[in-house]
C-alpha cells in the first residue's frame, strides 16, 4: 500500500500546478481562439481574422514586433551567459553580490522600466542634461521620424530590464554541473574557451532552451515600454490588441492579435526545441 502511494505521490503534487495552468491558461486561451474566429454578429467566421490582416497598422506591428525580438533575444541572451559566468565564477570575490546587483530590475515593473528610460532619453532627460555639463548641444534621442532611433531605445530598455530572467535561468544551469567535469577538463589541458564550449554548453543546454523560450514568449507581450517610450511612433501585436480591445472595443480583433501571438509563440518554441536539443533527444550518429 505505501509502495503505491509513494508511486503516486509525485503525479499528485502535479495536480494544483496542472489546474492552476487549465484554470489560467488553457481555458482563456479556448476563449480568445473562440473570439478570434466568432463574427460580429455571433457564429463562427473568418471575419475577424480579416480585420486584423487588413488593419493599416498589422504590418508595422508584425515586423516591428518581429525585429524586436531579432535584436533583443541575441543581446540579452550573451549579456546573461556573460553575467551568469560571473556570479558562478567560485574565485571572484563578492559574486553573490553581483547577482543582487543583477537582479534588481526584475523588481521594476515594465511600465515603471519604461518610465525610467523615458527620462533619461527625453529632451530634458538625465543624458541630454549630461552631456550639456561637457558643452554638448541635447539629442533629440526619441525621435519619432525616425523608428530606428526608436528602436533602439526599445531595445536597451527590454535589455536592461529583462536580461536579469535569462541570468537566473543560466546561473541554476551553471551550478548543476558537476564540478568534476571541469576539473577533469583541466586535467587534460583544456582552455577557459575549450571547457566553455565542449563541457559547459553542453551540459548547459537544457537550461538555455528554456530560458529563451520563456525570454521569447514575454518579448513577444512587450506593450508598456513601447507605449511608454514610442508612443504611438511604433507599435506592435500586443498594443494593438489593446488599441482594438479599449479603443475600437472590438473584443473580436483584439482575440484575433492575441490568437496570433500564441501561435508565434508556439512556432517560436518549436523552434528553440528544434534548434537546441538536450542529450535524450539527439539522434545517435
Amino acid at each position: 500500500m505505501r509502495g503505491a502511494r509513494s508511486k503516486w505521490a509525485p503525479y499528485a503534487l502535479l495536480v494544483p500546478s496542472l489546474l492552476w495552468l487549465l484554470l489560467f491558461f488553457a481555458y482563456p486561451m479556448v476563449q480568445a481562439f473562440q473570439l478570434a474566429f466568432q463574427g460580429f454578429g455571433g457564429g463562427w467566421s473568418l471575419e475577424p481574422v480579416r480585420t486584423m490582416l487588413s488593419d493599416a497598422l498589422f504590418v508595422e506591428a508584425l515586423l516591428t514586433t518581429l525585429g524586436l525580438l531579432a535584436l533583443i533575444i541575441p543581446l540579452q541572451f550573451v549579456l546573461a551567459m556573460a553575467m551568469a559566468m560571473v556570479v558562478n565564477d567560485k574565485a571572484l570575490r563578492g559574486r553573490t553580490i553581483w547577482l543582487y546587483i543583477y537582479a534588481l530590475p526584475l523588481a521594476i515593473s515594465e511600465l515603471a522600466a519604461g518610465l525610467v528610460w523615458f527620462s533619461i532619453f527625453t529632451d530634458n532627460g538625465w543624458l541630454n542634461s549630461f552631456l550639456n555639463a561637457f558643452g554638448v548641444d541635447g539629442v533629440v534621442w526619441l525621435d519619432y521620424e525616425k523608428p530606428f532611433v526608436l528602436v533602439l531605445a526599445l531595445v536597451l530598455a527590454e535589455a536592461w530590464r529583462a536580461t536579469a530572467i535569462i541570468m537566473v535561468i543560466l546561473v541554476a544551469g551553471l551550478q548543476s554541473i558537476p564540478d568534476d567535469l571541469i576539473e577533469a577538463a583541466d586535467v587534460y589541458g583544456a582552455g577557459w574557451w575549450q571547457r566553455f564550449r565542449h563541457v559547459t554548453l553542453p551540459l548547459l543546454r537544457p537550461s538555455i532552451r528554456v530560458a529563451l523560450i520563456l525570454r521569447t514568449v514575454l518579448a513577444f507581450q512587450v506593450f508598456a515600454i513601447v507605449i511608454t517610450l514610442a508612443g504611438r511612433g511604433l507599435t506592435v501585436l500586443s498594443a494593438e490588441s489593446y488599441r482594438w480591445y479599449a479603443v475600437y472595443q472590438e473584443e473580436n480583433v483584439a482575440a484575433a492579435y492575441a490568437a496570433l501571438i500564441l501561435v508565434l509563440s508556439l512556432v517560436a518554441a518549436g523552434f528553440f526545441f528544434a534548434i537546441v536539443p538536450v542529450k535524450e533527444e539527439q539522434q545517435p550518429q
